[in-house]
């Protein structure tokens, strides 16, 4: 007899979520190994605090005992990696059973409280496997978010401490777009971009942000005989509102703030119902002038942002740089 799809589907993924469960569970008890062994060698150390070599002496004599026995996994680097785990996350029961090892790796590697508390929040809430994880802090998404917010801000919104009530809270300036594969200096068109968008779509939801679903593309408005289309439009639960992205190979012009100060007009008095708060517009740009973006657009203008793309990943140098800029400008 020949099971049913509807069976032979359930017992699949019965088995799949087993062995799931499985690994998760092992990879997690290597993480409180790991904890464990930081903890011993820390309490051993500060037996021999007086002595500023013992720290590294022990660990290296640990070393070769530990290394031919069990592996490269226990070198001198990997034991000081653990005992850095431990100083960083002292805490056995905050430890987080959907994080791996690599998760936590990645984690120490950041000195900074305040970042690496951003990085934490963040993973918690979005469930970000440690490729995710990795990619967010390698395109300084932490720095990216503090060129339109403060510090507390930052890490409130993250740790759900504070809901986000305007666009610049989640929406980042510059953009990095590293994973669409696109060259620099490559000539090409709006609509590669739009396609390169729409082919990496989950990576590309990544980057956005918390909250955003897509909605539609190329979404046509007919206004009296006119056709005009938007590129982008998405969907952010958080803010409760549609967000249109408007993709602009060229430096930023104000004749591209009217274009899409109209779309956002149309949302607001066509699609948008009662519930929900003002559409949100983004203008994707090669390049812009602050200046003529400032004075394109209403003074309280909240609605309407423009935000950089980039197609390689940015330094930190790079956007500190970006950072103490703008307030700068805000000072001026």
């Amino acid at each position: 007899m020949k099971p049913s799809n509807t069976i032979l589907t359930d017992i699949q993924s019965i088995i799949f979520n087993a062995r799931e469960k499985a690994v998760r569970s092992v990879n997690f008890e290597r993480v409180v190994m790991y904890w464990k062994i930081g903890e011993r060698i820390f309490i051993e150390e500060q037996k021999g605090k007086e002595r500023a070599e013992y720290g590294t002496a022990l660990i290296k004599s640990l070393a070769e005992a530990l290394e031919p026995q069990y592996g490269s996994g226990f070198s001198a680097r990997q034991l000081e990696r653990f005992r850095q785990f431990y100083r960083t996350f002292p805490n056995a029961s905050a430890l987080r059973t959907e994080f791996g090892w690599t998760h936590y790796k990645l984690l120490i590697s950041v000195e900074n409280e305040d970042k690496r508390a951003f990085y934490l929040a963040e993973s918690k809430k979005n469930l970000w496997t440690s490729r995710e994880l990795e990619r967010q802090m390698n395109s300084q998404l932490y720095e990216r978010l503090l060129l339109s917010n403060n510090k507390e801000s930052v890490i409130a919104v993250a740790n759900k401490e504070k809901h986000p009530v305007k666009a610049e809270e989640i929406i980042k300036d510059p953009m990095v777009l590293e994973f669409l594969g696109l060259k620099r200096e490559a000539s090409y068109y709006e609509k590669d971009l739009e396609n390169a968008i729409i082919t990496h779509l989950q990576e590309f939801l990544l980057e956005l942000g918390n909250g955003f679903a897509f909605v539609a593309r190329q979404k046509r408005i007919h206004l009296d005989g006119d056709d005009f289309f938007i590129d982008l439009v998405f969907y952010n639960r958080l803010l409760q509102c549609f967000v249109l992205i408007e993709i602009k190979t060229h430096k930023l012009s104000h004749q591209d703030m009217g274009q899409l100060q109209m779309y956002v007009n149309y949302f607001d008095r066509v699609e948008k119902t009662e519930f929900e708060k003002p559409t949100i517009g983004i203008l994707l740009c090669a390049d812009k002038n602050n200046t003529v973006v400032k004075f394109s657009l209403p003074e309280d203008s909240e609605n309407i942002i423009a935000s950089k793309y980039e197609l390689y990943l940015p330094t930190e140098k790079q956007l500190l740089k970006e950072l103490e800029k703008e307030i700068n400008n805000e000072n001026e």
